[in-house]
């Protein structure tokens, strides 16, 4: 029995993330693209429901028993309140994040060695009729970069900007989200993903999101394969549910 209980605990937490999570989905395809007609009914049951009470007099086992009405209404709002917080607040909470670009190290080019053969000219030419093998050398081609915009999951969950996948050195990686906004939400995460289409099996996580929007960097962790990356993609990890993606090419 004792080694079996912490797996039933695990086995109900993990069920009730993802009820949450299905609702939360729910929520996005089904009741936000049609919020404003369900205000408005919701507005006239509500109405229609205190009409009914006022007339039922639904009010006097709440005048007989106030002590049972208090302790219920306040184990309620202990529970909810929390809960609601923690769901809700990202929708109307923001923050803004301003990093500078990652710097991208280039290996400095040979600077041309005249030969210890080579006899010096007769006369020394001007400086600006310098020889071709002593013009400036130009800088080295820009490291591997991909590029890809984001998209939101939904109405509900948008998704804006561009992100980098940049090559800050040889075999050293970071990402970066250029004008980037998307929806707030709890325990948003930034991954690397091998589906263009979101988040898959074998994604990559490099961090809570620094911010819902502004420019910020992310480091890939070494050995990573970004032959493989498909996709950045914003992943709300407690709950299992995509806000946004970026496909790069």
């Amino acid at each position: 029995m004792p080694s079996t209980m912490p797996q039933s605990i695990a086995a109900a937490g993990d069920d009730s993330v993802n009820v949450i999570g299905d609702l939360e989905r729910a929520f996005a395809a089904a009741i936000f693209p049609n919020r404003g007609a369900i205000a408005i009914v919701s507005i006239v049951v509500i109405a229609g429901i205190a009409l009914v009470a006022l007339w039922r007099r639904w009010d006097r086992p709440v005048r007989r028993h106030p002590r049972a009405t208090g302790l219920i209404l306040g184990i309620v709002l202990a529970v909810t309140i929390p809960v609601g917080w923690y769901l809700a607040s990202p929708l109307f909470l923001s923050t803004t994040v301003d990093e500078p670009p990652p710097v991208a190290a280039v290996e400095p080019s040979p600077t041309p060695q005249a030969s210890a053969s080579d006899e010096p000219s007769a006369s020394p030419e001007p400086a600006m009729s310098a020889s071709p093998s002593q013009s400036p050398v130009p800088t080295p081609a820009a490291l591997i970069q991909r590029v890809g915009s984001f998209t939101g999951a939904d109405d509900f969950h948008f998704g804006r900007g561009a992100a980098r996948l940049i090559e800050t050195s040889p075999g050293a990686f970071a990402v970066r989200l250029e004008g980037f906004a998307v929806r707030n939400g709890p325990d948003l995460y930034v991954y690397l993903s091998p589906a263009t289409d979101g988040y898959a099996d074998g994604a990559i996580q490099l961090g809570r999101l620094k911010a819902d929007r502004g420019n910020q960097n992310y480091a890939v962790p070494a050995g990573v394969d970004v032959n493989r990356v498909a996709s950045v993609v914003i992943w709300c990890k407690q709950f299992s549910v995509l806000f946004a993606t970026a496909p790069l090419s």
